[in-house]
């Protein structure tokens, strides 16, 4: 049964090789700063009010806060903030966003059993492995169709990571992947609201609950991911490929040095960089001047923009995904950082004059693109001429990467936001070291307020 193999492999795999640990830092550095500056969102306020006014025992941190409470509350919350903003990190063969479902359902279970640094970079590594695998083996129509990876694969991968945690053995995993799978949810029309960081935060309680009850006993069906009724065949498409071609080579390459896990330059979804990487670029060489802009034209490829629903948003959540709103956002100011996504910023009447330059064309292509497979074409009409470009790499990514310093002022800048200047670089200096923490828990203290 592919179920039990890929099971069986997950959890015999007792160490992961350096460059993966380099990684996987990064994105505990990254998810948890970008966390932090989303505490205090709407959406983050409310599940920390809904939290307060429940009874649970006290087990793990709600990070920027005063909370403790269960290992599966504290998931759920912190996976809220971790994608409140869309400022978490993204990976093309997942279409979604990893972290923001692994991280905090590694350092919740990591608190409860008071995990070693290394163990919990270990089982990201995995989960990471398993978004990389599921999502190939769902096909780019699972997305384009409506469902939202992150957390309807994230789900499974944070499964994973928590059976790791918590000692679960090959049989209590499959059982804990069949419970997983009838809470898969997650749907791309919500994107722009509340309910899409809700996603990630709701995934990553899901796989802890999935997890601890499949330890103490409760069954599911074992083979989810091996009969024609179970979840491949019922969330995937005709371009999904076979788990049983995937799973054999687990551990060659991880999947989060190869494709990588791409840390996002700015707050907004990633269906937007491409685009704002090129526009920066033709900027900066042809020193374009904003009032010399007659039509900035955006080539999307089939699916590339299927997460952009917004081309009149009205709200900052909206704004994050409205290339619309975006490229006029960047024209207008020069930038585009967590103070262009307010309800006021969206509204100005003179970006929202810009937004009706903007324009989307539809680019031929055989298959289904995103915000993070393919490339974009772009052209700019000005008053002095026609200027045009092909981006076919995206920033953050390996290939057009942020510099260590720019990680460190996003993370300073985030994290600040909710700890303040002090705590927060003792805090970057902290995570950086992950890997030779004895006890999170020592950790953790760090992450409260």
């Amino acid at each position: 049964m592919t179920t039990r193999k890929f099971a069986d492999i997950l959890l015999s795999i007792n160490s992961v090789n350096a460059s993966a640990i380099e990684a996987s830092v990064d994105a505990f550095v990254d998810t948890i700063g970008v966390a932090l500056a989303g505490t205090s969102e709407d959406c983050s306020v409310i599940s920390q009010r809904w939290l307060r006014s429940t009874q649970s025992k006290p087990q793990a941190v709600v990070w920027g806060t005063d909370i403790v409470c269960s290992v599966s509350d504290a998931a759920f919350a912190n996976g809220i903030s971790s994608h409140a903003l869309d400022f978490d990190d993204a990976m093309p063969t997942l279409r979604g966003h990893p972290s923001a479902t692994l991280v905090p359902t590694i350092m919740a279970c990591g608190e409860y059993m008071n995990a070693s640094g290394l163990k919990m970079l270990e089982a990201y590594v995995v989960g990471v492995e398993v978004c990389g695998i599921l999502g190939t083996s769902l096909g780019a129509g699972h997305y384009v169709r409506g469902w939202h990876t992150t957390a309807t694969v994230g789900i499974f991968a944070s499964t994973v990571a928590a059976a790791r945690i918590l000692g679960l053995n090959t049989e209590q995993l499959i059982n804990a992947w069949g419970i997983a799978a009838s809470q898969v949810s997650g749907l791309v029309c919500n994107f722009g609201t509340m309910a899409k960081p809700f996603h990630a935060g709701n995934a990553a309680r899901s796989a802890i609950i999935s997890a601890s009850m499949a330890k103490i006993g409760f069954t599911a069906n074992i083979g989810i991911f091996d009969d024609d009724s179970t979840f491949l065949h019922t969330y995937g498409d005709d371009r999904s490929v076979p788990l049983s071609k995937l799973i054999n080579n687990i551990g060659d390459v991880w999947q989060v040095n190869n494709p990588g896990v791409f840390v996002k330059k700015w707050p907004c979804c990633y269906c937007n960089h491409r685009p704002l990487g090129g526009l920066i670029e033709l900027f900066d060489k042809h020193q374009i001047q904003l009032d010399d802009v007659q039509e900035v034209r955006v080539g999307f490829l089939p699916g590339s923009d299927a997460a952009l629903i917004s081309e009149n948003p009205l709200t900052g959540l909206e704004g994050k995904f409205s290339i619309e709103y975006c490229m006029a956002a960047t024209m207008l100011d020069n930038k585009l950082n967590l103070d262009s996504f307010t309800d006021q910023m969206v509204q100005r009447p003179l970006v929202r004059q810009i937004m009706k330059k903007v324009k989307r064309i539809r680019t031929p292509g055989e298959g289904l693109f995103s915000g993070v497979v393919g490339y974009t074409n772009l052209e700019i009409d000005t008053a002095k001429g026609n200027y045009k470009i092909c981006v076919d790499r995206i920033p953050g990514s390996p290939s057009w990467p942020l510099s260590d310093l720019d990680k460190k002022d996003k993370f300073l800048d985030a994290a600040g936001r909710s700890l303040g200047p002090n705590v927060t670089q003792h805090l970057f200096e902290q995570l950086k070291n992950l890997p030779k923490f004895d006890h999170v828990n020592d950790l953790s203290k760090l992450l409260t307020v």
